[in-house]
């Protein structure tokens, strides 16, 4: 455990004396796909990370829509806000798949973060890496419309692969319709409005060829529009 801690970027980099101190506090657990790891309001009783399987962070609407915020994987800390702000849990988080996470309970990481202030530091910089990324979120959704938003998610799954114009995408088409802010339908239509303009090649559910990187990258900027 202590070695599967210190490859946690979150921990990365610090003393093997800090990861034998975080082995010492850590709650290994194992969620079911489906099953829910908090829901909004409920305590913010520590922080998560993901050791294996996906986990969606979401919010439901008063009639009972979702809106995915964060879709995450292996190394990534979630509720970590909980343990700065000592406040209810503002989302959902829910198993994607069956998932073994990490959960480090709030009062024995705070008692740590006094000991070893460098653990709040690699905390605070993944936090503004999270805050980045979720006001590019924000901008999307409220800026750019569906297609340029779909351009923009498949270009930042080539740019995770390094380049690789084959992808693969990560979630169902339903929960990246609400990962978009749109409807499977919708999604559906401008997939297909992609693959006639020559932007992309679909081949089953998920699997995604890109054909022409430049033309994504002008719908995702807003430069152009899909006829």
């Amino acid at each position: 455990m202590i070695d599967q801690i210190a490859a946690i970027p979150l921990f990365q980099g610090l003393p093997r004396q800090q990861h034998e101190d975080l082995a010492m506090i850590v709650v290994d657990q194992i969620f079911k796909r489906g099953q829910t790891i908090f829901s909004e309001g409920d305590e913010g009783s520590g922080f998560y990370v993901v050791i294996s399987g996906r986990v969606k962070v979401f919010k439901l609407s008063p009639e009972g829509k979702e809106q995915i915020f964060h879709i995450l994987g292996p190394g990534e800390p979630f509720g970590e806000a909980a343990v700065f702000a000592g406040e209810n849990f503002p989302a959902y988080a829910e198993a994607l798949a069956e998932s073994r996470v990490f959960f480090f309970p709030r009062p024995a990481f705070l008692d740590l973060i006094k000991k070893n202030p460098s653990l709040a530091l690699n905390m605070l910089a993944v936090l503004s890496r999270r805050l980045r990324k979720f006001a590019a979120l924000v901008e999307d959704l409220s800026l750019k419309e569906v297609p340029g938003r779909l351009a923009a998610y498949l270009l930042f799954l080539s740019e995770r692969k390094k380049g690789n114009e084959e992808l693969e995408l990560d979630v169902s088409k339903n929960q990246l319709a609400s990962l978009l802010g749109t409807i499977p339908e919708t999604l559906s239509r401008i997939l297909a409005r992609m693959t006639r303009e020559r932007l992309i090649k679909s081949s089953g559910q998920r699997r995604i060829r890109i054909l022409d990187r430049k033309g994504l990258e002008e719908l995702a900027g807003g430069e152009k529009r899909l006829p």
